[in-house]
């Protein structure tokens, strides 16, 4: 089952749910799952990643693997 097909399900399961316990706490835990993964896309790189990000980006520079602004936007202009 994929996972639109169980979101659609889920959802009908809490549709049918009448005990307000039940929807606090369901809602309890999505606020806090929600807030971890906020947390873990927000948390800040660690000094090797920074590094690992600025090696590649030297490589990059250095192997011809960059873009111009100027020609990017260029070509955005033909699109219309």
């Amino acid at each position: 089952m994929d996972l639109q097909t169980r979101k659609i399900h889920f959802i009908q399961e809490v549709l049918r749910i009448k005990n307000e316990k039940i929807i606090d706490k369901l809602e309890k835990i999505l606020h806090q799952e929600r807030k971890k993964a906020i947390d873990k896309e927000l948390s800040p790189m660690t000094i090797e990643e920074f590094n690992s990000l600025i090696d590649s980006a030297k490589n990059d520079s250095e192997n011809d693997r960059m873009y111009n602004a100027g020609e990017i936007l260029k070509d955005i202009d033909t699109w219309k």
